[in-house]
């Protein structure tokens, strides 16, 4: 069908976005890893900063629950996409004209790490609105598609985003060390412009008629009552949000190893194109293995891959650099979770109720992007745990860091014993979904748990950035 030709004038919006998403994460991630460091934040404000650009992925279904039930100018998700993605464009704009972000000693109009984070939040509000439009898009399309080729739409958006992170993460580190952070940022800011074209072009039906939102709000919740979805996205949501990280890592590559700014990208760099390879690995290998098996086996694998972090701190590497080292323990932890990707994403697909795929979809992203957020969240508490801060580990002492490694380790590999809630294969996902028993108080619980992880996030960042300090962590 027509519809379903993503090369079309009529469709070329829709791979375009997955492209333009990826490309600002790639172009993003290094400005956002090495550009608070340059304005001597803080533990807690590097980390919230990182997590800023995604947060807004934790509205999707916000995102999803306006454009179905609130058109705008006749169209659900077309006038929202270039809204999305102005959004997105002047949002780094306001950053370039009201600051200045050159390099330059004694620079006194530099941004502020308030000023800075808002503007980044915006920016990503734009990016992950246009991205549910394009979700939404795909979901209604691929009802479309013939049965051989089930699926295509979905790997083929998915792939154009992961080319996008591969191809802008180098370029911005590129454009980084030579040109300096106002580049990069005046990228971020021309690349939705570009796209807006396309989006005037894309066709979709108008004046639809449209459920109303009690009538959604009621779908979504037998949706996820029955227990062949809150079942398995319970393990997704536990998974992630034991999926904590050392927030104190990236302070102690820089300050106590002296890792340089390309070298901390060229970390960032090689995590994008192993987590693409990753992806890759298990469309063509890892496919026919059940889905616990591979949570299973990547799971104590990571475990391993992190657990290799004491060494570092205790300088065994074996002979090899403390960059080179550190480049195969954070690299491989992307190529494990690129293995992860696709079973979780082709999970989700099935679970979609017909008739409602985009609402749904978006609602299952959620689950997983809140869980997400939550445990960027938690990682930022734990650095008041032990003493880990700047002063601390300059001075030599890394027993804190120590201690904060091996627990953080703990954490991530204690999440393996809840793969029991995860079904093994499509089929056996479909076999839960035959059961005709629902669970109220599990849809409560469940849709409880996902909004309150979103709120417990937003006031932990929002702390981080008002309050530095206020979790115990370095104020310097």
């Amino acid at each position: 069908p027509r519809s379903c030709q993503l090369l079309r004038k009529e469709n070329l919006a829709v791979p375009a976005s997955y492209l333009l998403v990826g490309l600002l994460q790639g172009f993003g991630g290094p400005f956002v890893n090495v550009y608070p460091l340059d304005l001597n934040a803080t533990e807690a404000q590097q980390t919230t900063l990182s997590g800023l650009r995604d947060l807004p992925a934790s509205l999707k279904l916000a995102f999803g629950f306006l454009s179905d039930n609130f058109p705008l100018l006749g169209y659900r998700r077309k006038s929202y996409m270039f809204l999305g993605w102005s959004v997105s464009s002047f949002s780094i704009l306001a950053l370039l004209l009201f600051s200045d972000l050159r390099l330059e000693a004694n620079n006194l109009q530099q941004p502020s790490i308030p000023f800075l984070s808002f503007t980044l939040l915006m920016s990503g509000i734009g990016y992950w609105f246009a991205d549910v439009m394009a979700d939404s898009l795909v979901a209604e399309k691929a009802k479309l598609e013939p049965e051989g080729t089930r699926g295509h739409l979905q790997s083929t958006c998915y792939a154009c985003r992961f080319f996008g992170l591969m191809i802008a993460a180098p370029c911005s580190t590129i454009i980084y060390s030579k040109y300096g952070p106002q580049a990069v940022a005046w990228i971020m800011a021309i690349l939705p412009m570009s796209t807006l074209p396309l989006v005037y072009s894309l066709w979709e039906p108008h004046n639809l008629e449209i459920k109303s939102v009690r009538d959604q709000c009621d779908e979504i919740f037998q949706t996820v009552c029955s227990r062949s979805v809150w079942q398995p996205m319970g393990f997704v949501y536990l998974y992630n949000i034991l999926q904590v990280g050392n927030a104190a890592w990236r302070e102690y590559l820089r300050s106590v190893l002296g890792f340089t700014a390309n070298q901390l990208n060229t970390l960032l760099i090689v995590a994008y194109v192993l987590l693409y390879i990753g992806v890759l690995a298990y469309k063509y290998y890892f496919i026919s293995w059940s889905w616990r098996t591979v949570y299973v086996s990547t799971t104590l694998l990571n475990g391993f891959f992190s657990a290799l972090q004491v060494l570092l701190i205790q300088g065994m590497t074996f002979g090899l650099s403390p960059f080179l080292f550190a480049l195969g323990d954070d690299a491989f932890s992307d190529f494990i979770g690129g293995i992860q990707f696709l079973p979780t994403t082709i999970m989700m697909v099935h679970l979609c109720p017909t008739g409602s795929e985009g609402a749904s979809y978006a609602m299952f992203t959620t689950v997983s992007n809140a869980a997400g957020t939550l445990s960027t969240a938690i990682s930022t508490m734990m650095l008041g745990i032990w003493d880990v801060s700047k002063e601390t580990m300059i001075a030599g002492d890394l027993t804190g860091l120590m201690k904060l490694t091996i627990l953080s380790t703990v954490i991530q590999t204690s999440a393996v014993v809840f793969t029991f809630l995860l079904p093994t294969s499509k089929d056996e996902l479909l076999a839960l979904g035959s059961d005709s028993s629902k669970s109220k108080i599990g849809g409560y619980i469940f849709l409880g748990l996902t909004f309150f992880s979103i709120a417990y996030a937003l006031f932990v960042g929002v702390f981080n950035i008002i309050a530095p300090g206020w979790a115990g962590e370095s104020r310097m």
